[in-house]
């Protein structure tokens, strides 16, 4: 499996000028490249390298044999992904992509780790950075092979973004499965029972929109520097919950000594949304995706298979009969007699889903596996 460990560069100010050099050349190769990916409709990296390798070569000496190739590599991905995110039709043209501040992708010919410092190919040579980690990347350091990597600069700060590749963890065997139900008023419910609430930060949520619409309202210079100033810091905090969150999950199943955590395949459910503007609005910032991949390398780390499920009418079912029941906010009820919390309830059925039932599901479809998690 692989992991991403970020190393921050203690640059001086020569060397930060040189890396900024660097980045700025290859954000000019990579633009360079473009033109040429949109006219031959091509992202496949051999293809776009014939292609592409000798001009930019040329009009790039100073940026190497080796970075040439990385970034004809780094535009290749960059379409590959657009195309994968539905971002280019068949009949119509291939959209421009532009890389005013690109990271620089670096492979083995151009790093190297060495004695708490890495060694960076630059314009000018060879050039040695210390880095600082914290414990938990270095001992992912000790236990992983280095692979390729990404040097991006945030806010002045260069960090090293380097991606290892860890030896896979035994899959456990044997245990119970554990349901997760994702959602915004709970962010997360599991079927053993615990509910983690999500009010706080939505609350949040809805105060850093309120926060943009007035900086953005004003207008003034004094707006534009607060925006600059607050940028990513609502994207940092609700990633920060999303990483509590899912590491609470994770124990959870490791405790209850679980094989396998169950979750709903929420894929393209915006595109099913029908709702008002603010409700929309509100959705299209609810960072399930995001909670749901923490869980899926979390619990790869643990040898804990994640499988992700069809969400239909888990949060109608009710998970003693089967029948459908009344879901009022946060209370399930059911004929039945059963009485719990709806998100609980709604676990409970993703834990079940999966396994083979009998007719007495009555009138609710049996949903199928959408796909497996993967590294």
């Amino acid at each position: 499996m692989k992991r991403t460990v970020s190393l921050k560069l203690l640059s001086e100010p020569p060397q930060a000028d040189r890396l900024a050099n660097l980045a700025a050349m290859f954000s000019q190769a990579c633009n360079a490249v473009v033109p040429l990916a949109v006219e031959h409709r091509c992202w496949n990296r051999v293809a776009l390298h014939h292609l592409a390798y000798y001009s930019i070569r040329k009009r790039f000496p100073n940026l190497g044999s080796q970075m040439v190739c990385n970034a004809i590599y780094r535009v290749a991905s960059a379409y590959k992904t657009l195309k994968a995110n539905n971002g280019i039709a068949k009949d119509r043209p291939v959209p421009g992509i532009s890389f005013d501040r690109a990271a620089v992708h670096f492979d083995h010919r151009t790093y190297s780790l060495r004695d708490g410092a890495v060694s960076l190919f630059t314009l000018s040579g060879r050039e040695a950075v210390p880095f600082v980690c914290g414990t938990h990347q270095a001992n992912l350091l000790a236990s992983g092979e280095p692979r390729e990597a990404e040097l991006v600069c945030r806010k002045g700060q260069w960090f090293f973004q380097l991606v290892l590749d860890i030896p896979d963890v035994a899959p456990v065997s044997e245990g119970g499965v554990l349901g997760v139900d994702v959602g915004e008023n709970s962010l997360a419910a599991t079927s053993s029972g615990k509910v983690f609430g999500g009010g706080k930060l939505r609350f949040e949520r809805d105060r850093y929109l309120a926060h943009r619409r007035r900086l953005q309202s004003n207008g003034s210079r004094a707006a534009k520097r607060k925006m600059r100033a607050i940028s990513g810091r609502e994207r940092r905090h609700v990633e920060h919950v999303n990483h509590e969150v899912s590491r609470a999950i994770v124990q959870e199943a490791h405790q209850l000594r679980m094989r396998e955590i169950r979750m709903e395949d929420l894929t393209h459910i915006r595109d099913r949304i029908r709702a008002g503007k603010r409700v929309r609005a509100r959705l299209h910032r609810w960072a399930f995706r995001q909670l749901q991949d923490f869980v899926a390398y979390k619990a790869e780390a643990l040898g804990i298979l994640v499988v992700y499920v069809n969400p239909a009418y888990t949060s109608q079912t009710c998970s003693v009969c089967g029948a459908i029941g009344k879901r009022d906010k946060h209370d399930f009820s059911c004929s039945c007699g059963n009485r719990r919390h709806a998100d609980v309830n709604a676990s409970v059925n993703i834990a079940g889903f999966a396994e083979p039932v009998g007719p007495a599901r009555a009138v609710v479809n049996q949903p199928e596996f959408a796909h497996y998690a993967s590294a």
